[in-house]
């Protein structure tokens, strides 16, 4: 064999030992998993709960060997429920080639981001995101929750019927507006559908300079019924207050936004009688909720709520998506492909739109806990 040939050979061999290298490290390389919410500011409650719940089902999955042998990377970041700093982050986690990002939790946030999530090979999976501006599109945006008509209704319904209401005046947040006017919209049509009617609506800005006494006493002069608040749970809290300290005995409904552990310990006794409806059954006993509450519980300290379960059934479908895939497919083919998927209360159905169909529950607030009714 000649110098050249032996050097030549050698060279291949290398190269081979190089590539499987390679080869193997990718086969073993950790599978990044984004997370999008906004994690401070009056709406942290909703995305603090949000990453835990994708946490908690992250480490379960890795402390089982993970995906193929290949553990999850959660990469958490913040969009302060500001449109600029939600582009910003997004476009990092893109830029990082991050496939798949859970969040975020606000419609207004999804919005925002929705142009470069389309014009990327990234996709969204929000947990809470329920605006109908994003339903039934073929797009990169997907979700685990039901768009706010079928919950709306419900609400609506159980309203009318049950409570004998048939006037509401409303008070909504205009800086989730692809959440607050979709809820309001869906509910004015359901309930007119019923015979009822919204008498008054007025928005507002949510900050800390808010002054909430004026809104509500215009909302109170107008004797309607019942008075609907489409807030976060910090605003919501203040506005029972409001309401509560002019009118005690006044019937109070609010959208599942607010109906966080948040809500009940700010509102304390204000809260009594309130109803919601929401996306979660939290007298449900079970054993796979009650094993979701235990360890949720024992991680955090707290409570999951409703966001906390949210994130964790968003995580759920993610790690689902990468372990079913088949190659070549991408995981937005993986999730429609599959359509079903079990969540932790209950069976989540996705269409091939990536919208969800979930059961919602009319609940109320009785020694500041929520009780089911229905």
């Amino acid at each position: 064999m000649t110098l050249m040939n032996f050097r030549t050979i050698l060279r291949l061999l290398l190269c081979l030992c190089i590539g499987g290298s390679l080869a193997a490290c990718q086969d073993s390389a950790p599978i990044q998993l984004g997370f999008v919410a906004g994690l401070s500011g009056r709406v942290a409650d909703l995305g603090v709960a949000g990453r835990n719940g994708v946490q908690l089902a992250v480490e379960q999955r890795n402390a089982a060997g993970g995906i193929d042998g290949r553990l999850i990377d959660l990469i958490v970041r913040d969009d302060k429920q500001n449109p600029e700093t939600a582009k910003r982050v997004v476009g990092e986690l893109i830029r990082e080639n991050v496939e798949l990002i859970i969040g975020p939790m606000t419609s207004s946030m999804a919005m925002a981001v929705m142009p470069q999530l389309n014009a990327s090979n990234s996709i969204l999976l929000s947990p809470t995101v329920a605006t109908t501006d994003l339903a039934a599109k073929d797009d990169n945006f997907l979700r685990v929750m039901s768009v706010t008509a079928d919950y709306v209704a419900k609400s609506a319904r159980y309203q009318y019927h049950k409570l004998g209401i048939r006037t509401v005046a409303a008070l909504y947040d205009m800086d989730n507006r692809a959440y607050s006017e979709s809820w309001l919209k869906e509910f004015r049509t359901a309930f007119a559908a019923l015979g009822g009617r919204v008498v008054l609506a007025k928005s507002f800005r949510s900050g800390n300079d808010t002054v909430f006494q004026p809104l509500v006493q215009q909302l109170l002069a107008a004797k309607a019924d019942s008075v609907l608040i489409i807030s976060n749970a910090v605003d919501s809290a203040l506005i029972c207050q409001q309401v509560r300290k002019l009118v005690p005995e006044q019937r109070i409904a609010m959208a599942e936004w607010a109906s966080t552990e948040r809500f009940t310990e700010l509102a304390g006794s204000t809260a009594e009688g309130v109803v919601v409806a929401q996306y979660i059954d939290r007298n449900d006993s079970t054993k796979r909720y009650q094993d979701f509450l235990m360890n949720y519980r024992a991680r955090f300290k707290q409570e999951p709520g409703f966001a906390g379960l949210a994130g964790y059934d968003a995580a759920l479908v993610a790690l689902k998506a990468y372990s079913i895939r088949k190659p070549g497919e991408s995981l937005k083919q993986a999730i429609i492909g599959r359509k079903s998927f079990q969540g932790g209360q209950q069976q989540l159905n996705i269409d091939r739109f990536g919208d969800a169909d979930r059961r919602t529950f009319v609940t109320v607030v009785r020694d500041n806990h929520y009780v089911t009714l229905e």
